[in-house]
């Protein structure tokens, strides 16, 4: 395990989605002011999603398990004492614990690192072709581009896929809790599925569309 600096947030963060945020708290300050202090690529802390109603002091049990990396891309520290910050989500991590003796102001974790393969190939290429193209007819439907969405992994089109969509948190946590791209397309391609048969018999747009210019394949 190691000790990661948390950032918890009502949302989740998937790896190549771009975040900018906003940090106001004096704890948040205070992380900012020690990663302006560290090199650039050691700018980095956990973006990890807090469970409904629960407050990150609470300790662990109000954090979802998975988590992913955010690297600084950009850092300004505001005339208010504020700082605005331009992320990127990068990689997964498991959270065992709070460290309790880290004396930070901020949740400091106890992580490891997850690895996250393609799964077996030829079902990740066959899957990704039938899901790049719901995906885009989704997003068409939704309003955005008619272009079919670049696929350059199977794994990218399954963040692309799961930062995208009008998902609650919690189905939005489970995708990127899935073992691998192949589970997490198979899960995608059945709520693309479900969508698609929604806006069919509803006839009626989900109340929030996705805002696709943050996402930046890896």
């Amino acid at each position: 395990m190691q000790p990661l600096p948390l950032f918890p947030l009502p949302l989740v963060l998937v790896p190549g989605l771009v975040l900018p945020l906003t940090a106001f708290e004096p704890r948040y300050r205070a992380l900012c002011r020690y990663l302006q202090d560290q090199r650039e690529d050691r700018r980095v802390f956990g973006v990890v999603a807090l469970r409904a109603g629960r407050d990150v002091r609470e300790g662990a049990g109000a954090l979802y398990d998975v988590g992913c990396t955010a690297v600084v891309r950009d850092l300004t520290a505001l005339d208010d004492g504020r700082f605005e910050l331009v992320t990127s989500g990068a990689l997964r991590f498991r959270v065992h614990e709070l460290d309790a003796s880290a004396d930070t102001p901020w949740a400091t974790g106890l992580v490891t690192p997850m690895e996250d393969p393609e799964g077996e190939p030829a079902r990740a290429a066959a899957l990704a072709v039938r899901v790049s193209a719901a995906f885009s007819a989704y997003r068409s439907r939704l309003g955005g581009s008619d272009e079919p969405v670049a696929v350059t992994s199977p794994r990218v089109l399954s963040y692309l896929a799961t930062a995208g969509m009008v998902l609650s948190l919690p189905e939005r946590q489970a995708l990127l809790e899935l073992p691998d791209a192949v589970a997490r397309l198979e899960a995608v391609q059945h709520l693309l599925a479900r969508e698609d048969a929604l806006l069919q018999a509803t006839r009626a747009l989900p109340q929030t569309s996705p805002d696709l210019s943050y996402l930046t394949p890896n």
